[in-house]
């Protein structure tokens, strides 16, 4: 085990303004995951997911429980996950997750963003072949024992495990399985007392672009404009 590659991510929001799209975020992620699979934490992984990351961004617990409540109520908006490809300046493969009351909207919003970012948005299927779907989990690496940890969870559907570090550049254990694997490995990180700092399903780039620095930050301005969108979600590229 060494270190995990991740792509770096653009970071140009303010804090106060990336809390409050954080939240908003987890609040959508709440709702779908209410709606698919019910309010009960303990049997819905989802839901579970969602609130480890309401809490890995500082969500204060009654936001969540509101969260909770009012997407278990009856007229509420009823948000679906619409996933979006193109390419940004320099050929990157861009991902954008949406999670949307209103495509029409949102997949507007998007083209637009591409065109006047100086990329292009593509059909379903003309970027997603570069990237593998995938489990992500982010621990504290603080007291574990990683070789033993990840011959233990070898037997649940780990295939990929390293250190990282966090936008604050605290130090990060990364654990990714196959999207498949989702839940089996989450239960057995979970019978081991180990609380992620966030879980996520992302799009890992099988291999990754180099460019110079005026093209990255041409693209890491597509990437902020996309993750400013109230739509979307995440974005994932194949940029190293």
């Amino acid at each position: 085990m060494g270190r995990i590659f991740e792509t770096r991510k653009a970071t140009m929001f303010k804090r106060w303004d990336k809390m409050s799209k954080a939240f908003t975020r987890v609040g959508r992620e709440i709702a779908m995951a209410v709606k698919a699979g019910g309010t009960s934490v303990d049997s819905n992984m989802a839901l579970r997911r969602a609130v480890q990351n309401g809490r890995a961004c500082n969500m204060p617990k009654d936001k969540v429980e509101a969260a909770i409540k009012k997407a278990s109520g009856q007229g509420e908006n009823s948000f679906e996950e619409i996933v979006y490809e193109g390419y940004g300046p320099g050929g990157i493969a861009i991902i954008v997750c949406t999670a949307t009351d209103n495509p029409v909207r949102t997949v507007a919003n998007v083209r637009v963003h591409f065109t006047r970012m100086g990329g292009n948005m593509g059909s379903s299927g003309s970027v997603a072949f570069q990237f593998k779907r995938m489990g992500v989990f982010r621990l504290d690496p603080a007291g574990i024992d990683q070789e033993s940890l990840e011959l233990d969870l070898m037997d649940h559907g780990l295939e990929e495990m390293g250190e990282s570090t966090g936008d604050n550049g605290e130090p990060l254990l990364v654990i990714r399985c196959a999207f498949n694997d989702f839940g089996t490995l989450q239960r057995a990180i979970e019978e081991r007392k180990l609380v992620p700092v966030s879980t996520a399903a992302e799009y890992v780039p099988s291999t990754v672009i180099e460019l110079d620095e005026d093209q990255a930050n041409e693209v890491f301005a597509l990437i902020d404009r996309l993750e400013q969108d109230d739509d979307v979600q995440s974005v994932f590229h194949n940029l190293g």
